[in-house]
């Protein structure tokens, strides 16, 4: 059966490495330490203002990881396009953020914006960067982003996650005729925003031929309480 793969968002380790100054805690060194205990990537969402991933971090930790290196953001903002080039990660996920947006909170319109998408695919795959786009569980979505190019979307999970404990069945329905599309198109499916230890096991188990989640927020807050080894094991063990 196919393993869907986990890759940690450490954006909250650098929010608290920046509040105090210095280097407390290390970016690289957890992010090591989460493949050490299993992770199989590693995700960062450096954003303008720099208030969490600072773009020296993507360097560092390009330079140090030995898993698959997620680059999300806008790809209407040129630092960001010449950062990911520079780096050239594993994969590129472009989300529809705005300045000064706190979390991103929708997918893109690929009907709307799909001759600036196919440009911006077109760039990153010219690299050899895999191209997933952040989309909402609408398969008209969906099948337009196969026609931008991009290699994989990337389902923004917040609805499934706010519904979950009301009905789960109800809750993932739409995202169950997403991924199936995606299949159908030729898609890669990954999924992320607000999975956790109580909804995860469950989106996995019934989201066809997902490849990778990307989970942050979530899996820090629960590894204070946890630790962050004992956090990896659990969610890893959701997805088996």
């Amino acid at each position: 059966m196919l393993q869907t793969k986990l890759s940690v968002n450490i954006n909250k380790i650098a929010t608290l490495r920046n509040a105090r100054g210095g280097n407390n805690p290390d970016l690289v060194k957890t992010a090591l330490d989460c493949e050490r205990f299993g992770v199989q990537g590693i995700t960062v969402h450096p954003r303008p203002d720099e208030r969490h991933i600072r773009y020296q971090d993507v360097f560092d930790l390009k330079a140090a990881i030995a898993t698959e290196f997620n680059i999300e953001g806008n790809c209407n903002e040129s630092k960001f396009v010449e950062l990911v080039l520079a780096n050239k990660p594993t994969q590129v996920t472009l989300v529809p953020d705005v300045l000064g947006q706190i979390t991103s909170n929708h997918g893109w319109d690929t009907i709307k914006h799909q001759n600036f998408l196919q440009d911006s695919v077109g760039v990153f795959a010219a690299a050899n960067i895999r191209v997933s786009l952040f989309v909402d569980a609408n398969p008209e979505m969906v099948e337009a982003a196969k026609t931008t190019g991009a290699h994989r979307i990337e389902l923004y999970t917040e609805s499934y996650a706010n519904n979950y404990n009301l009905d789960r069945e109800t809750a993932i329905a739409p995202y169950i005729i997403a991924a199936q599309t995606a299949h159908k198109v030729g898609l890669g499916v990954n999924a992320g925003h607000d999975l956790d230890l109580n909804n995860l096991q469950y989106f996995a188990q019934n989201i066809p031929n997902l490849l990778e989640v990307s989970i942050g927020h979530a899996l820090i807050c629960d590894a204070l309480y946890l630790g962050l080894e004992n956090t990896i094991q659990r969610y890893l063990y959701q997805l088996t």
